[in-house]
């Protein structure tokens, strides 16, 4: 018998049930995937608690790795024995589980250097720092950018890869302990937004000129002060909503702060083409298999400590990548 996480009715942490599931056989274009390891994301908070409506009872987490066992009528681009990861949105949901059937169409094969635990702690992670670095701005070297949540798990790749291209990297943090993490990783400046003005602080850094981009990964908390960062016609960009959604505001604010430009994107539209996908997975697993990108998996469970993980990731108790080992 398999095991997995399940939840029946929107809420807390406490809603996650560590559950008895039966596994059958692939159907036409599936496979059934042995997990070795599960990716523990913002995005599955967003499932759990209703800010992304799903039908229930349902499984969740959209992000693993782990070893193809058996394949359906017409799989033609892995076959048994392969070593996979995926990410998604509702065609990868029920990632918590010790083994799933899932579509092959978005399954990853994994280079020999990248191991299964460091796929399922950076799949999601580095396609989404793949987008935002090559995809939504024209960068130039000397660049600058402003990073929320610098310390963690897209915080950390989007560092390191911002130095690749010569970027400038001012990254905001909660506490001393994750700013030592993000100066580590990369960003030049660090400022701790519990007690410093971040906006002040970004003009104070940019000679009162503001940054290029904004990478918000926090939302309601921040929106404002994202938006007071940038140079005139500057790019915001919402990437999440941790401290909730953003409220409604007039778009003439975009006016008013130097003519600025806003978007909110969603990794499923940049690895809709599969060329693209392969495009952009080949170019993140390549700085991390070369070690120009470093992973950072900071916290391990066990599937049936899904309660925790959820409660940690949500009080900001972690940094990194965080991953079930199964």
């Amino acid at each position: 018998m398999e095991k997995a996480i399940r939840f029946r009715e929107t809420g807390g942490p406490d809603v996650l049930r560590y559950e008895n599931v039966e596994v059958g056989e692939p159907g036409a274009g599936e496979v059934r995937l042995r997990h070795v390891a599960v990716g523990l994301n913002f995005a599955d908070t967003y499932f759990r608690n209703g800010t992304y409506p799903i039908p229930l009872p349902a499984g969740m987490g959209v992000e693993a790795a782990g070893v193809v066992e058996a394949v359906g009528p017409g799989v033609t681009n892995v076959a048994v024995g392969d070593r996979v990861t995926y990410t998604g949105f509702l065609n990868t949901l029920g990632a918590y589980s010790t083994a799933r059937l899932i579509a092959a169409d978005p399954l990853i094969k994994l280079p020999e250097a990248i191991s299964c635990e460091t796929a399922a702690a950076m799949t999601m992670r580095g396609l989404t720092s793949a987008y935002l670095l090559r995809r939504i701005y024209p960068f130039h070297a000397g660049d600058s950018i402003l990073l929320h949540a610098a310390a963690g798990g897209v915080g950390l790749i989007v560092s390191q890869w911002a130095k690749l291209l010569g970027l400038r990297v001012i990254g905001t943090v909660s506490s001393e302990e994750k700013a030592a993490v993000a100066r580590a990783h990369g960003c030049d400046e660090v400022i701790n937004y519990s007690h410093e003005d971040v906006a002040k602080r970004v003009r104070e850094l940019t000679d009162g000129v503001g940054v290029s981009v904004v990478f918000d990964s926090v939302g309601k908390n921040t929106f404002m002060a994202s938006l007071d960062s940038l140079k005139r016609r500057g790019l915001m960009v919402c990437v999440g909503t941790a401290s909730g959604t953003i409220p409604p505001f007039d778009p003439q604010i975009l006016a008013r702060k130097g003519s600025l430009f806003l978007t909110r994107p969603a990794l499923a539209d940049y690895i809709a083409d599969p060329a693209e996908k392969a495009e952009l997975a080949a170019e993140v697993f390549g700085h991390v298999a070369a070690g120009r990108i470093r992973i950072e998996i900071n916290q391990r469970y066990a599937l049936e400590e899904a309660v925790q993980a959820h409660q940690d990731l949500e009080s900001r108790k972690t940094t990194g990548s965080s991953v079930f080992v199964i």
